[in-house]
């Protein structure tokens, strides 16, 4: 924090000069600038110095570099809360959809701390986690050590992925662990925190069979730390959503409810209206979804055991094979099933996701996955879908609202875990300059479930911590300006 606060004093130490006699770094001439926080909508000229926004004006400044962005939005670059994919591959489609910080909070990630470190001066785009409550509780049971040190081999090499620790780990998700060992979940989940951890990730919807004390001991210990959780609840249903809130409310753990269309389904309005009612009695609960009528996960998981057509309102023909872009027939999925691999599940109705990108207060996030040819569209496009379809298209909300779900809103939750939050998801001196420059009127998602994955249309710039890593819609090589995002326990 100390540095931060040096750097800001330098940044507005600037405007104590007139403004003709600094030469900024870059200067963003002529844009249509938008701050979600201040409200400011106005075209104005934006000076960066270092990683810092510098001013802010109406008047002509000077730069080393001047880009002319008259015609094109300028906003905070976007949040992205929830990912899967961990490489510059994934980030690379993250960018070219206007993404700045990308954060794997719904699972988390295995030995993390060695993970940060692997990233550490590679990443394209600002990067962190949660702590991942099943690879801890893994960790715990004791007898796979083998697989935790096969693990670890995998983040030191720079392969591990979200497939492998995943298939590592389920093997455990039906064990009830022993109070020890419980005991010792709790006691890596602090000693991960302490690694940097944004919180803990505590998808339980993978493993649904845990026993209701161990997810209400990993939620007290949340409330006694104020570490956010975030939750795939147990199953997609209202009564999983209803649990995660009576928890949350019992044990005063600040609570994320992840992806609340694919949890919810037909009942996101009264999910929707359940979190606003927490909120109104002063409960610390929030939610996101993501602008598709699709999920996807893998079919080896527990959301596939028996009874799943009824429980989803599905068949095998609404599930797409990641690997070939097929639809399942029931052979198929019993033979995929026995191997494992990703699935897309055709779940939703458009009318869902309206009513979810509407809501006051629930932000946008992508889940997006690793990287396939032919893997959900939602890994590259998920905000420019947002800002192309539902905001020009259908007119679901405006403008300056959507900017706010992907970047004030993901800021402003993380504020308190991740300290550094407070200096993104703004355009205000002082600010980091994660800048993302799009034209809105042509801004769209290209990726589409029958042809995979292509880089969204209408993102022309991109900064990350005052670096360009987009120029015209190009990714600029050999620039690895992403920072690490630490949680507040990291020691």
């Amino acid at each position: 924090m100390k540095k931060i606060f040096t750097a800001i004093c330098i940044v507005l130490s600037l405007t104590t000069f007139t403004q003709s006699n600094i030469m900024y770094d870059v200067v963003l001439k002529g844009g249509r600038v938008i701050d979600p926080e201040t409200k400011l909508d106005a075209i104005k000229n934006v000076g960066i110095v270092n990683n810092r926004i510098a001013q802010i004006s109406s008047e002509p400044l000077q730069g080393k570099e001047i880009i002319n962005v008259s015609g094109l939005v300028v906003a905070p670059g976007f949040i992205d809360l929830h990912i899967h994919g961990r490489s510059n591959v994934e980030q690379e489609y993250q960018l070219h959809d206007g993404v700045t910080t990308a954060l794997e909070l719904e699972w988390g990630i295995e030995h993390l701390g060695k993970w940060y470190e692997s990233r550490k001066g590679k990443a394209l785009i600002n990067y962190g986690a949660s702590v991942n409550w099943p690879f801890e509780r893994f960790k715990a049971i004791g007898k796979y050590q083998n697989a935790v040190d096969s693990l670890l081999q995998m983040t030191l090499k720079g392969e591990a992925n979200i497939g492998a620790m995943t298939n590592t780990i389920l093997r455990a998700a039906a064990e009830t662990i022993t109070l020890d060992a419980l005991n010792q979940t709790l006691a890596n989940i602090t000693a991960s925190l302490s690694e940097g951890g944004i919180g803990i990730g505590a998808p339980i919807g993978y493993l649904p069979k845990t026993n209701p004390n161990e997810m209400f001991q990993v939620y007290k210990l949340a409330g006694e730390l104020q570490a956010l959780v975030f939750s795939h609840v147990r199953q997609p249903d209202i009564i999983s959503i209803q649990e995660a809130i009576a928890v949350a409310v019992l044990t005063n753990a600040p609570l994320h409810i992840v992806h609340i269309n694919s949890m919810s389904l037909g009942n996101i309005g009264l999910s929707l209206e359940m979190v606003s009612a927490a909120n109104k009695k002063g409960f610390d609960i929030s939610t996101e979804l993501y602008p598709y009528t699709a999920g996807s996960t893998g079919l080896q998981s527990a959301m596939f055991d028996d009874g799943w057509q009824q429980r989803l309102d599905i068949s095998y023909g609404d599930l797409q094979w990641v690997a070939t872009g097929e639809r399942l027939t029931k052979e198929t999925f019993d033979t995929y099933r026995k191997t494992g691999g990703v699935v897309i599940l055709h779940v939703m109705k458009p009318e869902w996701i309206k009513t979810g990108i509407a809501a006051p207060g629930v932000m946008i996030a992508s889940d997006g996955m690793t990287y396939a040819k032919l893997a959900h569209p939602r890994t590259a496009g998920t905000f420019s879908r947002v800002l192309g379809k539902y905001v020009r298209e259908d007119k679901v909300i405006n403008l300056n609202t959507a900017i706010e779900k992907m970047t004030l809103l993901p800021a402003k939750r993380l504020e308190n875990i991740a300290p550094m939050m407070r200096f993104k998801g703004r355009i205000q001196v002082g600010a980091d300059a994660d800048i993302t420059i799009f034209n809105p009127n042509t801004i769209i998602d290209k990726a589409t479930f029958e042809k995979g994955l292509e880089f969204s249309a209408g993102i022309e710039y991109v900064m990350v911590n005052g670096n360009f890593i987009l120029k015209n819609g190009k990714t600029v090589a050999n620039v690895f300006p992403g920072q690490a995002v630490y949680g507040k326990f990291k020691k």
